[in-house]
This record gives structure tokens, C-alpha cells and sequence, in this order.
């Protein structure tokens, strides 16, 4: 039966048209995709779908009673793949899939590339909805440059929606629940952002969203396209910046979804060497098809857009940007100069990150790019890959290699802790502890500490204070701002109940007043793209496991870290000090109210006029075994 459809009204004009096909069209989703709208007068939603290698389109849907070819869409005249067409009979909440006849003859079901809403997996159908929020951010969204920049406070929890807490039953907790829950909690305890993995839908709940299919669509798993909006909406009132992790790098190959699309490979490669990864099983995307490039940077930027994301965080990037990643010789294609780098990629990342921050100042985009590739962070017209941050996988895998040892062998590895400093300004680094470090029988923070139960326990907390002492942007998983003790598993909550243990509570109250401290004090972050704004005192002690350093401000003003990595109390320890005068001891992760053993310098130290470690100035300390202990200078002390 035909169903009625109305061809002519469009949403794309010329110019549309030609900056998609050229691939520089930032916002594909104003005119592709399923818009509710009326026409001469009669309510309706118009379709639109790029599906050039088609020999038929037809769209079906709960308008239409499923039928799969009544409704079938007509072919733009201008030869741009795209396929329209008005359905009077269809509205919002209506499902629907467009049927693809392919060249070949072939039928192909497929969801829509630009659903702006999805049914709930495993069932894949598009779901019809024009997302709409009455956003009450004004304020935070113009002051929201300076909470992103470079010498901003930046302390990031990385949470997975479904796992964060369950509620009665075990049950899921939605976006609107999460928005009750999640802001006091993440104020209270002195986070600046929150960094969700992906929100985007995504067929296969334990791949935590990595392999997305929905690239314009949050996942129906907790709630409505505007459940998230007043999620992001309840974030921003409590002070808390939102960014996305975002997998432009590869998609799924469900049958469903982008891959062979109209039957031919339209967003990804057709040769394997390409357009496979053999480490995800899934696709790669064509970079170098224009239309692509406008797919990809569109859905970037409706997140910005629409949603009121401050950032994204672009998984996988060292992927994107080597030809052999994760390749055996003969299993890539050269480029075209005979090299290993993706020139399509690079090219699409510069474009990309250069029209982001063009249309959305005060955001920012991170990269989690795990090579030494150079310039990620600079500027596009220095020859840099234009990101504004990248997390520095080197300090972190160095980090950890390093507090995981006994400490009678840490003087072996001293080397790993005070690396970090010779490549510290050459990017604008984030300091990451993220989900991949607890997973996949890596253990928990916790757990790869070394020691009894007080011992692990006291290297966390010392961990905590090294990272939030050291020049770099902060970022942790959930559960590691209280130590739990077992891996992370995305089938179950966090382990709220250990906070009943005086261990876990006092590791989660040293990182809620450090983390709060480390945002009262421009010291630690205000100068963290400078080498002005750190100076070590000493790092070579590698025998006392003994390691200190300066921060400061652009007033010049001064917060000392004395971190011991060995279980040994140094009595009468004497540290070189900037500046005489009476010392505050701000923190120490071994006070008792943390679990530690209470050993410290009764609130501070005199400093005497006694030139040591390079200083004028100079104190013995009492430095607490496991511990770091951070001064203030005399200046600060009102």
C-alpha cells in the first residue's frame, strides 16, 4: 500500500549542500535526519537520509504500520546522495528504519545515521523527537572559558553513567536521577568537571559506549535526549563542567548501523587494510571523503551545540593517526609518500578541532592520544594538531609502574617519578587515572599498591597528593577518590558501603580536602603551562625515597610538597625554603583523621636563614612514612 508522502519541502539549501559534499558543513543535523515540522499548514516529519550508492530509499515506522516500502523517499536533483521526502502522518515518539534497496538489488534495514533519539537496545529502531531544553546556564555557559583554561583549576572525575550507584534492585539510575545525585556530590568533594564515557547510543552495553552507532543520539538506557539536557543543565548550576568522550576513530559493524550502508562502504574504507581494526573488530572511518568529514565534525559539534558541552575527550587518537596502528607489516597501505601517518586524519582533525573552538569559544577538546606524536596541543597554524589538552599516558604508566614496587626497590625506579618534569611543558597535559587502569585484571588503585592494608592505603593517599602537586590538569575514575577495593565492573554498582571502613573514609576525605585545597590554590595550577610555576628543591634522594618541590603563582607566591616514598619516619629531614619565616602545614596524608599514623610537624615549621638545597632558607622536617606533607609560605598564612 502506498502510503501518502509529500516530496519537495527540503531543509537543505545550495550552500548546505555544497559545504557537505565539499566536507566542511559543521551542522549536517539542521537538515538531515527526521524533522518534525509543518507544510502548508498539515504537521508532519520530514526525512532526509545520504545514502548515494541506493537504488531505492523508503522509509517505514509506527506512521505507516512497518510497511517497508510505502513510503518511499525521492532523490535530491542535484546529485548529492541525499534522499527527502514529507510523511504528514508521522510525529514525535514515532519509530522508524529506512529500507535500502542497494545496486545489487540487496534489501538493507537501517537506523538512521542522524536519529537525534533511539529505542531502547537490544532493538534498534530510530525514534522521531526534536530534543528541546529550557537551559538556565546562562551564566555558567559565559564564565565557562575560564574554568578551561590552561591556567584554570582542572580536577576531572571520569564516571560511567550506569555504574556510578544503582538504585532500589539493582536498578539503573536515569539522567534525571543522576541530576539529583551526582552535582553535590562531585561540589562537595572539589571536582571542577565531569568527564562521562560515552553518552552516545550504543548497542553493547559492556562496551562502556565506545562503540557507538548513535553519533547524534544520547543512549535511551536512562532516559530522554531531555533528561540529559537537564542532567548537563543541573551540572553547570552547581559550578561543574561537562565533557563527553567522543570515538570518531571507528564504529560497529551491527547491520543496523553505518557499516556498508547503502550497500557500499560509505563511511568507512573498503579495503580492509583501511577500513578494518583488527584490535576492535569494528570499522575505521573514511577520513578522506568530504562527506564523512562533515558527518563526524557535525556530530562534534551538535554535542557543543545542543547539549551544552565544555569539551570532548576523542578516544582513540594515536588509531587515527598511524596507517600500521595496531598492524603486522603488509597488513596497511602506505600513504601516498610511502609513510605510516594517516594524512586524511590529521587533515580531519585540524579542520575539526579548528571549527570547534571557531564556533564555540571557552570549550575544550582533549585528545587521549598514547604516542609521543608531536605538537597534539598546539595550534593549528604552528602545524600542531589544534587540541587543547592530551592526556599524558607516559607520566601516568611511569606513575604507577613506580608507587606499584615495594619500596626497598622504589630507589630502582626513581627515575620513573621524576621523568615526567622534562616533557611536562610540551603539551598541556591532563594527569589521567582513568577506567582503562582498573580494569581487565589490572586491579584497582588500591589494589596495585604494595603493602599490608594501612600500607596500601597510605601509598593511595601519597599517590593522590604527588598527582595533585604536579604541574598537569587532574583526572580519576569514580571509586578511586575512595579507594575501592575491587576492579571496576560496569554490571554493578561502586562499592559505597566500603566508605563505612575507616580506611576507605579516610582516603576519601584526604582526596575531597586536597582536591578542594588544590582548587583554593593558584599555586598548583596557574602557571601549569609555564616551567615558572614549578622548581624542584631536591629530586635526587633516591636512597631516602625523600622528593621535593616548589609551586607557585604568577605573584610568586609559594606551596611546598615533601613526599617520602619509603615506610620509615625521616626525623630532622632538612628541606631547602624559599622563604623564612613560619611554614604552615596545610596537609599530611599520614594526619590520623586520613588512617595514618598521626606523624608530622605539629601544624608547621619555623624556617631558619640556612641556605640548603639550593634555597636561602632551610627546616628539618618530620616527614610521615608514605606520606607528603604540603607548606604553605609564610605569605599565605593570614
Amino acid at each position: 500500500m502506498q502510503n501518502e508522502i509529500i516530496y519537495g519541502p527540503t531543509l537543505a539549501g545550495e550552500e548546505d549542500v555544497y559545504l557537505f559534499r565539499e566536507g566542511t558543513h559543521r551542522r549536517i543535523y539542521d537538515f538531515l535526519g527526521a524533522h518534525p515540522l509543518e507544510h502548508e499548514g498539515r504537521p508532519g516529519v520530514l526525512f532526509a537520509l545520504w545514502a548515494p550508492g541506493a537504488k531505492d530509499v523508503y522509509v517505514m515506522g509506527d506512521f505507516n504500520s512497518w510497511d517497508r516500502e510505502g513510503c518511499p523517499l525521492s532523490p535530491r536533483w542535484d546529485s548529492s546522495g541525499i534522499w527527502e521526502g514529507f510523511v504528514p502522518d508521522a510525529a514525535p515518539g514515532h519509530r522508524y528504519k529506512y529500507l535500502i534497496r542497494t545496486a545489487g538489488g540487496g534489501m538493507l534495514e537501517k537506523s538512521d545515521p542522524l536519529a537525534f533519539g533511539t529505542e531502547l537496545p537490544p532493538a534498534s529502531a530510530s525514534v522521531v523527537c526534536d530534543p528541546a531544553h529550557e537551559w538556565l546556564d546562562a551564566e555558567w555557559m559565559a564564565k565557562r572559558a575560564g574554568r578551561n583554561a590552561v591556567d584554570a583549576p582542572q580536577s576531572i572525575y571520569e564516571m560511567h553513567a550506569g555504574s556510578w550507584r544503582r538504585g532500589d534492585g539493582d536498578g539503573i539510575l536515569s539522567w534525571r536521577d543522576l541530576a539529583g545525585e551526582l552535582p553535590p556530590y562531585l561540589e562537595a568533594n572539589g571536582f571542577t568537571h565531569v568527564e562521562f564515557m560515552p553518552v552516545m547510543e550504543h548497542p553493547f552495553y559492556g562496551s562502556w559506549g565506545y562503540q557507538t552507532t548513535g553519533y547524534f543520539a544520547p543512549t535511551s538506557r536512562y532516559g530522554s535526549p531531555e533528561d540529559f539536557m537537564a542532567l548537563v543543565d543541573a551540572l553547570h548550576a552547581r559550578g561543574i563542567g561537562v565533557i563527553l568522550d567522543w570515538v570518531p576513530s571507528h564504529f560497529p559493524t551491527d547491520s543496523y548501523g553505518l557499516s556498508r550502508f547503502d550497500g557500499t562502504a560509505l563511511y568507512e574504507h573498503e579495503d580492509p587494510r583501511q577500513g578494518f581494526h583488527p584490535d576492535w573488530k569494528s570499522a575505521i572511518f573514511n577520513y578522506g571523503r568530504n562527506e564523512v568529514r562533515s558527518f563526524l565534525i557535525s556530530s562534534a559539534h551538535y554535542w557543543l551545540d545542543r547539549y551544552h558541552a565544555d569539551g570532548l575527550r576523542v578516544d582513540a587518537v594515536a588509531s587515527m593517526l598511524y596507517l600500521d596502528y595496531s598492524r603486522r607489516g603488509g597488513e596497511w597501505i602506505p600513504n601516498k609518500y610511502g609513510g605510516k601517518e594517516n594524512i586524511e586524519a590529521i587533515a580531519f582533525l585540524r579542520e575539526m578541532n579548528g571549527a570547534l573552538y571557531a564556533d564555540f569559544p571557552g570549550i575544550s577538546v582533549t585528545a587521549e592520544e598514547s604516542t609521543s606524536w608531536p605538537m597534539v596541543t598546539k595550534p593549528v597554524w604552528l602545524g600542531g594538531l589544534g587540541f587543547g589538552y592530551k592526556w599524558n599516558m607516559g607520566w601516568m604508566n611511569d606513575f604507577i609502574s613506580y608507587m606499584s614496587q615495594d619500596p626497598v626497590y622504589r630507589k630502582y625506579r626513581h627515575d620513573q617519578l621524576t621523568f615526567g618534569m622534562w616533557y611536562a611543558y610540551s603539551e598541556n597535559f591532563v594527569l589521567p587515572f582513568s577506567h582503562d587502569e582498573v580494569v581487565y585484571g589490572k586491579c584497582s588503585l588500591l589494589e596495585k599498591m604494595p603493602g599490608d592494608g594501612w600500607q596500601k592505603a597510605a601509598n593511595l593517599r601519597l599517590m593522590f597528593g604527588w598527582m595533585f602537586g604536579h604541574p598537569g590538569k587532574k583526572l580519576v575514575f569514580m571509586g578511586g577518590e575512595f579507594g575501592q577495593s575491587r576492579e571496576w565492573n560496569h554490571d554493578r554498582s561502586l562499592d559505597w558501603h566500603e566508605l563505612g571502613d575507616p580506611r576507605h573514609a579516610g582516603i576519601a576525605r584526604w582526596f575531597a580536602d586536597v582536591n578542594n585545597f588544590y582548587r583554593s590554590r593558584p599555586e598548583l595550577w596557574e602557571l601549569d603551562s609555564s616551567p615558572d610555576g614549578f622548581e624542584w628543591i631536591d629530586c635526587s634522594d633516591r636512597d631516602a625515597g625523600v622528593v621535593s618541590f616548589i609551586r607557585r603563582d604568577r605573584e610568586g607566591r609559594s606551596v611546598v610538597f615533601a613526599a617520602n616514598f619509603t615506610p620509615v619516619v625521616r626525623y630532622g629531614y632538612r628541606v631547602g625554603l624559599p622563604a623564612g619565616g613560619r611554614w604552615d602545614e596545610a596537609l599530611n596524608s599520614d594526619a590520623e583523621i586520613y588512617g595514618g599514623s598521626g606523624v608530622g610537624n605539629m601544624g608547621g615549621v619555623e624556617a631558619e636563614e640556612v641556605p640548603f638545597h639550593g634555597q636561602d632558607f632551610s627546616a628539618a622536617l618530620t616527614l610521615p612514612p608514605l606520606g607528603i606533607i604540603i607548606l604553605r609560605a609564610p605569605a599565605l598564612c593570614l
